[in-house]
């Protein structure tokens, strides 16, 4: 196995438990070696971190496994079974969340979401990418009640890594839907055309608060996907509550969901958000709480002074479509924005209209989502409720 030694003082994350290694911190960088290689990784000194994968095209050149061998199936397995106890433990009378959250749950670059007899995969660093075989091999040891794994692997950082956008069910078979319950809810969710891997489970314990605030209000939920907010807010008695999103495929899933649950509290209409909002602002439009829970405005820091415009000019047409001590719920998952910046931006966006804001709750990602606190990219999720005055 060839091994690659760091520079002087390029350790030093590594140190403290992070597990990615950038190309210009490895003194010998090999050229040769396909993307998903192992190598070993030595400190200048010759202390050995054990072994990584390897991509010689890629910043993230290699992503350590903490462990000191190649790894095989008993490897995975024993991963696999550490991150399903784990999940048990936060959820001990569910079956559906995250499974497997990447680095955070030491397999760097997989992502796995279980949807009770269901499992959907996305792939993201090449390394993982040649040992699939041997990962479903392990979940279908894991869980030998699963009828279908479909793999979602489309993402830019899969093309960073130089690999392909790949979708297609590699175990068993998929229904057209899937039904799940969360806090209370019957979804159907379809795991082949909804976006990423499938649902985003990730907002399931601020989906779970927003019940708390939500009986006899009127809610405006923007961005919705297949309803979770709305659906959550009709399940705990809201007044009325109306879903908004640009997809038509999203909002059919809403309207499904609706009826599946027997909710008459609860509408949904496809809307480009930013424009919606806008006509609300002219037409005098109100609701009680309104919920921001938008896609990713930047993938990389160039794009940071753009996201941020965003979130400012949606924050500022919520809050002026909020009733007298209305509440806004807004939510970020662009990484590259950090929540102070966030906290600046939707605070300045509230300065701008002479409002107040007082923070009633702060959130983040399900625990399914774990923060490794030695690796700020896990932490993502940022999720603010605020009383506007």
């Amino acid at each position: 196995m060839q091994k690659i030694t760091l520079k002087k003082y390029a350790d030093k994350r590594l140190r403290t438990g992070h597990q990615w290694i950038f190309s210009n911190e490895i003194e010998n960088l090999p050229k040769h070696l396909p993307a998903g290689s192992l190598v070993e990784v030595l400190d200048d000194k010759g202390f050995n971190y054990g072994v990584a994968f390897f991509n010689p095209n890629t910043l993230i050149s290699g992503r350590l496994l903490n462990h000191s061998t190649e790894p095989d199936e008993a490897f995975y397995s024993a991963r696999i079974k550490k991150a399903a106890d784990y999940r048990q433990f936060l959820f001990p009378e569910q079956d559906n969340y995250r499974l497997i959250y990447a680095e955070s749950d030491f397999l760097p670059g997989l992502i796995v979401d279980r949807y009770g007899d269901y499992l959907a995969i996305q792939v993201l660093s090449a390394g993982i990418e040649k040992d699939i075989e041997l990962i479903k091999s392990s979940l279908l040891e894991i869980f030998p009640a699963t009828k279908g794994i479909i793999e979602k692997s489309k993402s830019v950082l899969r093309q960073i890594e130089g690999l392909p956008d790949k979708e297609e069910i590699i175990y068993g078979e998929i229904p057209d839907n899937i039904e799940i319950i969360e806090n209370g809810i019957k979804l159907k969710l379809n795991l082949v055309t909804g976006q990423k891997t499938g649902y985003f489970l990730d907002q399931k314990v601020n989906r779970k608060f927003l019940q708390t605030i939500a009986k006899d209000k009127t809610i405006l939920d923007c961005f919705c996907n297949q309803g979770g907010f709305a659906l959550n807010a009709a399940y705990a008695g809201a007044k009325h509550s109306l879903g908004i999103d640009s997809s038509q495929e999203a909002i059919n899933s809403s309207l499904e969901n609706k009826i599946l649950n027997n909710f008459t509290n609860v509408d949904f209409e496809k809307s480009e958000v930013m424009q919606f909002l806008q006509n609300a602002v002219a037409e005098g439009k109100k609701w009680d709480i309104i919920i921001l829970d938008p896609p990713s405005f930047a993938k990389s820091r160039k794009n940071i002074p753009q996201a941020k415009h965003g979130y400012a000019k949606i924050n500022r047409l919520a809050m002026q479509c909020l009733a007298p001590s209305g509440i806004l719920v807004s939510s970020s998952c662009t990484h590259v924005v950090d929540e102070e910046n966030f906290l600046e931006v939707i605070g300045n966006a509230a300065g701008k209209l002479r409002k107040q804001l007082r923070l009633m709750f702060r959130g983040n990602q399900s625990p399914c989502h774990p923060i490794l606190l030695s690796m700020p990219e896990t932490n993502y999720l940022k999720f603010f409720v605020f009383s506007v005055e």
